[in-house]
């Protein structure tokens, strides 16, 4: 099965909820829970059974805590509210819990500025704050073990004070040293037992070369590495690091002592020989030892690589669907039914005729709709709401400059927390194109229609009168019945070649085949049944002997059907002038008659398929074919066609075509 090419925003809402991101969305000033994807009802502890109530009613647990406040301020104010390494206590499973959150309230503003909703993004760093607090503990234990050190060291001054005194002292000061010391070993062993057992990624780089000392199976799965790096230097232990800003960031944070905080870095790590990307928070922490000649700098990490890859693929079919609408014209809106407030991209504007920078509300739509459709497109939105289907319309609509032009739209409802429809998602295509092409396509069929009927009815009549007299002598009515049905049977003959050809052009089947030949000896030897009418002249001025390559029976069609309509539009000119002359790489073909002539704007519709001129109510038949495959074969030769005319003076009929074949 083949993938789709694009996405509808209910696909879309539906993939963003499924984020690992905890996300809620709230609305009015008592903070009404509209929507929450799994991830934020996880972390409060809930189910779906919240979505619709008041975020106090919902999670009572937080009243007598600060965010029920934050949030009204944010909906007052309309300024949005960021907070990292804020403390919520939560009721997980029955019991309190206290967890650490980075979240964000963000006020979403409709057009007059006052807030429309809250979007709640959180992400846990209980994680992140628990590692810090490991890195004060072990800075607090650094700091009284080295209180303890100075107080041993007073001890062991004053004992060496008393040395020559007792002997009994100096052993009891040496027997204390020796416990301090053991005290120290057993802190150091604690020390590394909480990094080795840690449920984040922890390691503990010592010196200034920044010697791997201390690790969990943790990092070591995100390095893609074993315990045979202790003891290396990070950049030994780690060379794919070279390049990458992190040794550089180490370095600065042990010259310096500050701290660094890394959100969602990407970095480059080894794994079986294949470097492979991944994304990081974390923190790099000098320990600080006072008097020490060595620090120690301490990571804490968490690997963020799926929430990020996640993220980057919603993004990434945003732009797609943005892409794919472009690319398709599609319109597409949200319009809040009981206001009228449509949200619109671009061409949903220029779809009505309207600029991208312009106010477009519901009711302008109704207004640019034809009166007789604008009920019957509200009734099929009621129906939609009331099934919560998709409803399907086309309707023609009126731009502001007079134009009409026609729309085709789909839409399907949003409800409230209520279940009651409040909201529409729609699309819409310019389809004026499609029904001027399907007009025509009705109008020809009918031409088609009446056209054929005509010679058909009067060969048919001529061949009933034959047979009625076919026992009498051979009579001028035979001759005139005979020639009657000739004549039809070649203008069906004619029509069925135009229709044949239009087919073959449709299907890209039309074949050109191209030679040598004199163009002027073509122009001379065709339109045989002009001439012999007597009563049209053919002059025919122009080089003689100019080769072309070109295909010769088509090039000919496009003269006849030129010479054929100077005959049937002006009949009254009995002379017909056929130019032929060089441009250069070209050579230009011209059929010029002296009637009535043609509007100038009807010339650029000439060509058009299915095109027919209307004379003043004169009888022409005709498909409206002839020229527009005239164009299609000029084409065909890489050439040019077009037509000029003059009222009361007479029109000019010519083409270009390229003299020799192309040299590629």
């Amino acid at each position: 099965m083949n993938a789709p090419d694009h996405i509808n925003p209910e696909q879309l809402l539906s993939i963003l909820f499924q984020s690992p991101n905890a996300t809620a969305v709230y609305t009015g000033s008592n903070i009404k829970i509209l929507s929450a994807n799994a991830a934020m009802l996880k972390f409060w502890g809930k189910d779906r059974s919240v979505i619709g109530k008041n975020f106090t009613d919902a999670i009572p647990e937080l009243i007598d805590q600060p965010f029920p406040g934050i949030l009204r301020e944010v909906w007052d104010s309309g300024i949005t509210y960021y907070a990292k390494n804020y403390p919520a206590t939560l009721e997980i499973d029955g019991e309190l819990q206290e967890s650490y959150f980075d979240f964000e309230y963000k006020a979403i503003l409709n057009e007059k500025g006052k807030t429309e909703f809250i979007l709640h993004t959180a992400f846990e760093v209980s994680e992140r704050m628990a590692a810090q607090k490991l890195v004060l503990e072990k800075s607090v234990s650094e700091q009284k073990l080295n209180e303890e050190l100075s107080a041993i060291n007073e001890e062991y001054t004053a004992t060496n004070e008393e040395l020559s005194s007792t002997n009994e002292e100096l052993m009891t000061a040496e027997n204390s040293l020796i416990k301090l010391i053991a005290e120290l070993h057993d802190k150091e062993k604690r020390f590394r037992f909480m990094i080795e057992q840690s449920p984040v990624a922890m390691a503990s780089l010592k010196g200034e070369n920044l010697i791997v000392d201390i690790v969990n199976d943790i990092v070591l799965n995100i390095w893609g590495k074993d315990r045979s790096v202790v003891g290396m230097s990070l950049p030994e232990a780690l060379p794919e690091l070279e390049g990458q800003p992190f040794l550089g960031i180490l370095k600065k944070v042990y010259k310096t002592g500050k701290p660094f905080y890394g959100n969602e870095l990407k970095v480059s790590l080894s794994n079986n020989g294949n470097l492979t990307d991944r994304y990081l928070n974390f923190v790099y922490h000098r320990t600080n030892v006072d008097g020490a000649e060595e620090h120690s700098i301490l990571i804490v990490a968490n690997d963020v690589t799926e929430q990020v890859l996640a993220r980057k693929n919603v993004d990434e079919i945003n732009t797609r669907l943005e892409i794919a609408l472009d690319a398709s014209s599609l319109g597409s809106t949200e319009v809040h039914l009981a206001t009228g407030v449509m949200k619109s991209n671009d061409q949903f504007k220029r779809n009505f005729g309207f600029e991208p920078d312009e106010e477009f509300v519901y009711a302008d739509l109704f207004e640019a709709m034809f009166p007789e459709y604008r009920e019957k497109v509200k009734a099929l939105v009621q129906e939609s709401i009331r099934t919560n289907g998709i409803y399907k319309a086309e309707y023609p609509i009126k731009w502001r400059d007079g134009s009409t032009h026609w729309i085709q739209a789909n839409g399907r409802p949003r409800y409230d927390e209520n279940g009651k429809g409040d909201r529409m998602v729609g699309m819409t295509l310019d389809i004026t194109d499609k029904k001027l092409f399907e007009q025509q396509k009705d109008d020809f069929l009918s031409i088609a229609s009446h056209e054929l009927k005509t010679p058909i009815t009067v060969v048919k009549a001529c061949l009933q009168f034959l047979y009625r007299i076919k026992d009498q002598p051979f009579s001028d009515t035979h001759t005139r019945m005979i020639e009657q049905s000739v004549k039809h049977i070649g203008k069906m003959a004619e029509m069925v070649d135009d229709l044949l050809n239009i087919r073959r052009l449709s299907e890209g089947q039309l074949q050109i085949e191209k030679k040598y030949f004199n163009i002027y000896d073509l122009l001379s030897n065709t339109c045989n049944h002009i001439k012999l009418e007597n009563k049209y002249k053919l002059i025919i001025q122009g080089e003689r002997s100019l080769d072309v390559f070109a295909d010769e029976h088509r090039i000919e069609q496009v003269v006849i059907n030129f010479v054929n309509n100077a005959v049937k539009y002006a009949p009254e000119s009995y002379e017909i002038i056929i130019t032929l002359e060089s441009e250069r790489e070209y050579v230009k073909v011209s059929v010029k008659d002296f009637g009535k002539g043609i509007e100038k704007e009807e010339l650029p519709k000439l060509f058009d398929r299915y095109y027919r001129k209307d004379h003043s109510g004169k009888g022409y038949s005709g498909l409206g074919l002839g020229l527009y495959i005239c164009s299609q074969i000029i084409e065909k030769h890489k050439g040019e066609i077009g037509a000029e005319s003059v009222l009361n003076e007479g029109s000019t009929f010519w083409f270009k075509i390229p003299i020799s074949e192309p040299i590629i």
